[in-house]
């Protein structure tokens, strides 16, 4: 089991201190899929990072439509391509595909549609990291954040349309609380998790900090599955990792044991 952060590898000194394992980046500043390579600079960032990142989140960004009438396959196409194989460079095997602004079905447009349209993405996109030795996985997002896929239930209903070994499942511990979504549709997505999100549902901050979010329950089921893969806090006003990374990896690590 790895425990990581969501941040940059420039503090990633810093969370090595705490005692975590890695840094989860963002795709739009580290892997830079829009950025011609002899600007891309993910590289040297990497090189001076403390610790590995081996996955990154916020995959497509809100100006490359995935549905609607804008969408284009062939721009997609060509953006993953880069984003991909940049992340194979990096040693970044998860891609995690919320991307809220991507993927929100605009007003009017036929939901039916839009679905056939994140199909035909997460289709394409799988088959492209399956050459590059990437996973991407889907992320629910809560109905404040998007209009569809707001449930690991609904995020299963994806992967296995697509059926494909590159394109798995993520739990995200914020949404799945925000949805009241039962554990039962956990228990049942767990042999497609491959990773997971942590973040407390009262103000959404780091695991144990509102002193209300018990992990336990969430724990046991991934435990109960042998989960042995990656575990990240995603939780934005979590940003003193001197002064807090420890305690929340030991609080982390406390409700794991007791699950």
């Amino acid at each position: 089991m790895k425990f990581g952060i969501c941040t940059t590898v420039e503090r990633s000194a810093a969370v090595k201190a705490a005692g975590w394992d890695f840094v989860e980046e963002c795709v739009q500043t580290f892997l830079q899929g829009e950025t011609p390579d002899n600007e891309w600079k993910g590289m040297e960032r990497l090189a001076k990072s403390a610790l590995p990142v081996p996955a990154a989140n916020m995959l497509v960004p809100g100006s490359i439509r995935i549905t609607g009438p804008q969408a284009d396959l062939e721009k997609l196409r060509a953006y993953m391509t880069c984003v991909i194989s940049r992340a194979a460079k990096t040693g970044t095997t998860m891609l995690v595909f919320g991307s809220a602004g991507a993927r929100n079905i605009p007003d009017g447009f036929d939901r039916n549609k839009a679905r056939e349209q994140i199909l035909a993405f997460d289709r394409m996109s799988a088959e492209i990291a399956s050459k590059h030795g990437v996973t991407m996985v889907a992320e629910h997002l809560n109905k404040g954040e998007s209009n569809i896929v707001n449930t690991v239930a609904e995020a299963m209903e994806y992967v296995r349309a697509v059926n494909h070994p590159n394109f798995q499942c993520l739990v995200d511990s914020y949404h799945f609380w925000l949805e009241n979504e039962p554990l039962e549709n956990l228990r049942a997505a767990m042999p497609w998790i491959r990773h997971v999100h942590l973040a407390d549902k009262d103000g959404r901050v780091a695991p144990g900090e509102s002193k209300k979010s018990d992990y336990r329950p969430v724990f046991k089921v991934l435990k109960d599955a042998k989960y042995n893969g990656l575990i990240s806090v995603e939780a934005p006003p979590f940003t003193n990792f001197e002064a807090d990374g420890a305690r929340v990896l030991e609080f982390i690590k406390k409700q794991w044991q007791e699950a």
